[in-house]
């Protein structure tokens, strides 16, 4: 009897799953379009000189019949206003971008030029947290700006290409992210402000804190983890920030996923200038160890005095690195 009950309600979820394919097959319009690998959209500043747009479209050489949107101001600043002054928003929309869609599972791929104050992985995080996904996005102006526009005219770009609409509390968020990051990035660096947001998402898409304490639990732990201080004041801002991010309608797996796929965009501190030249300090602080070595050993193979060695190395800011040793014949 039990197994005729469960082999009834099988019968009757297929039916079910048969009945709605059949309706969403019917009625085309009932199913979103998704964006086919290849499909380019081009945004332009509402505000470009006839010159200045063709500059930057041969500099991100779109392609011939590329289907091209332009943004405002007054867009610009239906995101902005309240998070940066009105005055670093300005009255002229400058911000170009080319978004190239790309196979499934590609992930977001990010380039800007003349972009001063948000960086490529500032905005492959915030474009995460928008849902945008799989993806090459080239971003520039004609002359150096903050970039702070640009994240509007890239979501309403997808939202075209992939026929979605990006729910506004997301499009809100996704700018505030973009603005804290830059604003963390001027105290503690710009690799470490995005590596410190983009750890956060990924926990609280893998374990969502359930009250304010666990958020700035989690938030103080993983700063902690990544060598951060944190002001009072920023940690009560990314509280905020990731309050909202939790009411608003964002698909957690799917940031899981695209962030699991920019991990080497999102993790670009042992790939920068500051990286590397901590990882050659810690190279050559061996190799003058060495050195030292081989030669109070040389300069005293008949001595019986220990040898006292210090060195003395500064890397990445730190404070300095000494290291004591007695040779010993």
């Amino acid at each position: 009897m039990h197994f005729r009950k469960q082999e009834a309600s099988y019968v009757k979820r297929t039916i079910a799953s048969s009945l709605l394919w059949a309706v969403l097959l019917a009625s085309p319009g009932i199913a979103a379009a998704d964006a086919a690998p290849g499909d380019v959209i081009v945004t332009l500043g509402e505000n470009l000189t006839n010159e200045q747009k063709q500059k930057v479209l041969d500099e991100m050489k779109a392609p011939d019949g590329a289907q091209t949107i332009t943004v405002s101001n007054v867009e610009e600043h239906k995101y902005l206003d309240g998070l940066i002054p009105k005055a670093q928003i300005g009255t002229r929309a400058i911000s170009s971008s080319m978004i190239t869609i790309k196979e499934p599972g590609s992930g977001l791929h990010v380039e800007t030029h003349n972009i001063t104050w948000v960086t490529k992985e500032m905005y492959t995080n915030a474009l995460i947290t928008a849902g945008v996904k799989d993806a090459d996005i080239y971003i520039t102006a004609p002359f150096p700006v903050s970039g702070t526009a640009a994240l509007t005219g890239l979501m309403k770009a997808y939202e075209i290409s992939s026929d979605q609409a990006i729910p506004d509390d997301v499009k809100k968020v996704a700018n505030e992210e973009m603005v804290q990051t830059a604003k963390l990035a001027d105290s503690i660096g710009a690799d470490k402000a995005v590596a410190l947001l983009a750890k956060i998402k990924q926990e609280i898409a893998n374990n969502p804190p359930q009250t304010d304490a666990d958020l700035r639990a989690l938030i103080e732990k993983i700063a902690n983890d990544l060598g951060i201080t944190l002001s009072e004041n920023e940690i009560n801002n990314l509280i905020s920030l990731f309050h909202k991010m939790q009411n608003a309608h964002i698909n957690w797996d799917q940031v899981n996923d695209q962030l699991s796929k920019a991990k080497e965009q999102l993790s670009a501190f042992l790939q920068s200038e500051e990286g590397k030249t901590f990882i050659q300090n810690l190279i050559d602080i061996f190799k003058e160890i060495w050195n030292a070595i081989k030669s109070a050993f040389s300069s005293n193979q008949q001595s019986t005095t220990p040898t006292s060695l210090t060195l003395e190395v500064g890397a990445c800011n730190s404070p300095e690195v000494r290291a004591d040793f007695v040779l010993l014949p």
